[in-house]
């Protein structure tokens, strides 16, 4: 089955644990950025047509060790994530020439 473009947003609230949001884009992200603030806090962003994800420092402060693991870490996943569209792609396209 193939589902059309779509942005799935869920919230989970449990007695006694904090909430929980998720948000999933299985659509196009039309844009993503990476600025620093007149304040010297960095950020990057990801969005779609119908939802945005930003993502800062912790407390909106100081860079901390903790925050360059984990820019480290969306570095890292973001690059695996390109690597794998970019052979899934060569691979569809070169499907798609045999059958022609």
């Amino acid at each position: 089955m193939t589902h059309g473009p779509y942005t799935h947003v869920s919230m989970s609230i449990d007695p006694g644990e904090r909430p929980r949001i998720g948000i999933s884009f299985y659509a196009s992200i039309i844009r993503a950025r990476a600025r620093v603030l007149e304040s010297g806090r960095p950020y990057l962003v990801l969005e779609s047509d119908e939802a945005d994800v930003t993502v800062s420092t912790a407390g909106a402060g100081p860079v901390t060790a903790e925050d360059l693991e984990i820019a480290r870490q969306i570095f890292n996943a973001a690059a695996r994530y390109l690597a794998d569209c970019e052979r899934l792609h060569a691979e569809h396209a070169q499907v798609t020439d045999s059958a022609a």
